[in-house]
């Protein structure tokens, strides 16, 4: 600042901070209960959870995908066996659930070849584009045309009507 300037209209800015003046010699209450609860609580299981980590930690537990054993089709089931009809469902269902991931992969890699090789992805994508159609072409004859309310049984009439249709034509 300039020598001359008007000390009423551009004051000096204080040299320290100033001091806070407390209302209460009494320490805030919020922070009392916090620690309260931090050292009766909070570090207790916090110290015995790492404890027993570290008495575990030859024996870790993977968290990966959850593993189904495989159940018997819907064809191999007793007439009347409910829970067989109904695990054969189950099953079914994770079958096509994993099928319908399989294409989504599928069509991901074909897609990122496309972006990558641009117009002339025909040729250089030959591969993933054969892959890809044969892949869509064995989803859609398993599962195509079952509608919304698809199931084990609706597929398996189906691919029955196909085996039919088929010992016709030859």
């Amino acid at each position: 600042m300039p020598k001359d300037h008007d000390k009423d209209v551009y004051p000096e800015p204080p040299s320290r901070t100033p001091v806070v003046d407390r209302q209460s010699v009494l320490p805030n209450p919020a922070l009392i209960l916090s620690k309260l609860f931090y050292y009766s609580v909070d570090l207790p299981v916090t110290t015995f959870r790492d404890i027993v980590e570290g008495i575990q930690s030859g024996k870790k537990s993977h968290y990966y995908h959850q593993k189904f054993r495989r159940v018997p089709e819907l064809t191999r089931c007793q007439e009347g066996d409910y829970v067989c009809y109904y695990e054969a469902e189950m099953q079914w269902r994770r079958d096509y659930k994993v099928d319908q991931e399989i294409v989504k992969v599928i069509q991901e890699r074909l897609r990122a070849c496309q972006q990558r090789e641009g117009p002339s992805y025909r040729q250089n994508c030959y591969k993933e584009l054969q892959q890809f159609e044969e892949v869509s072409k064995a989803f859609q004859s398993r599962y195509g045309d079952l509608g919304a309310y698809a199931s084990a049984r609706k597929c398996l009439m189906k691919q029955k009507e196909r085996m039919m249709a088929e010992q016709q034509t030859a």
